[in-house]
């Protein structure tokens, strides 16, 4: 086989995958680019109005409640999932009889669907006749339940499901960081004197730093662009209270019920704008972590 037919045979297996990239990724970019800058409600012709839709976004207080928002929801997702997954990790880690099983009960819930979950979760937490309000009635510890999806707990119960769903998947991968930590550096500090917590503040921690840094990374990424439980349990309600970024992104591409008022039609063209705005902020974000965590690097 010649050179030229050599490079065609192998050009054959990349064109699908390109081709998928290019229709399925660049060109869905490059068309919500362009409309950013047009009046476009999907149907009729795009009237272009330069910066207006930016120019909205300013002055739009439903976009930046649901930015703040975005940030409660993702800080509040880390603080929960971080520790319990590290912690998670660590138990199962040692010689824990049933381990494996632990393991696989643990991950389960990174391979069920959000929306199923999600589903899920709503009959557990629903405030009428939902299965925790039933049981807090029935033993007593409350006379009428309490309004978990309403103004008061919402948020609080968004961010303890989206915690459920993703604490599995960063314990795997702590777990295989405390794996490659090498035996004979724990046999050692024993032989020092090291007691388990020393030996986890002073080994485990700096050890597992590298991996540590990409899974937080990976989680506020994640947090961040998450609005999918968040859909299925609220739809951004009540009046708000829970709806991020990406889901009012969404209602402008998607109207649905709930959250926002405001959002009843669909509006392409300042929904690309919000779009290129909220990946701006989420880059931002990602950025500033990436700065930070690279200049604790250098100060270790």
């Amino acid at each position: 086989m010649n050179k030229t037919k050599h490079a065609l045979f192998s050009y054959s297996f990349i064109f699908p995958s390109a081709l998928l990239t290019l229709v399925l990724g660049i060109y869905p970019i490059a068309w919500a680019f362009r409309y950013m800058f047009y009046d476009y409600k999907g149907f009729g012709t795009a009237r272009f109005t330069g910066l207006a839709n930016f120019s909205r976004i300013l002055k739009d207080t439903q976009f930046w409640d649901s930015v703040v928002n975005t940030f409660v929801y993702a800080g509040g997702k880390l603080l929960i999932t971080i520790p319990l997954a590290l912690l998670l990790a660590a138990i199962l880690n040692r010689g824990l009889r049933g381990r494996q099983l632990l393991r696989g009960i643990f991950f389960m819930p990174t391979v069920i669907s959000t929306a199923v979950m999600a589903v899920v979760f709503f009959t557990i937490f629903n405030s009428y006749n939902g299965i925790l309000n039933q049981f807090l009635i029935r033993s007593g510890l409350s006379d009428s339940g309490v309004d978990w999806l309403g103004p008061k707990y919402a948020m609080l119960t968004v961010i303890l499901v989206a915690a459920w769903g993703a604490v599995g998947n960063y314990m795997l991968l702590f777990l295989a960081g405390l794996q490659n930590i090498p035996e004979d550096v724990y046999e050692a500090s024993s032989l020092d004197g090291a007691g388990k917590i020393q030996q986890f503040r002073y080994i485990t921690l700096p050890m597992l730093g590298p991996v540590m840094q990409m899974v937080i990374m990976l989680a506020i990424i994640t947090a961040l662009k998450g609005y999918e439980s968040i859909m299925v349990l609220t739809e951004g309600g009540p009046v708000g209270k829970t709806e991020v970024m990406f889901l009012y992104l969404y209602k402008l591409f998607f109207p649905v019920g709930g959250g926002s008022a405001a959002v009843q039609v669909q509006e392409f063209g300042y929904g690309s704008a919000v779009a290129f705005v909220s990946a701006v902020i989420v880059g931002m974000i990602s950025l500033i972590y990436f700065y930070a965590s690279r200049r604790m690097n250098q100060t270790d």
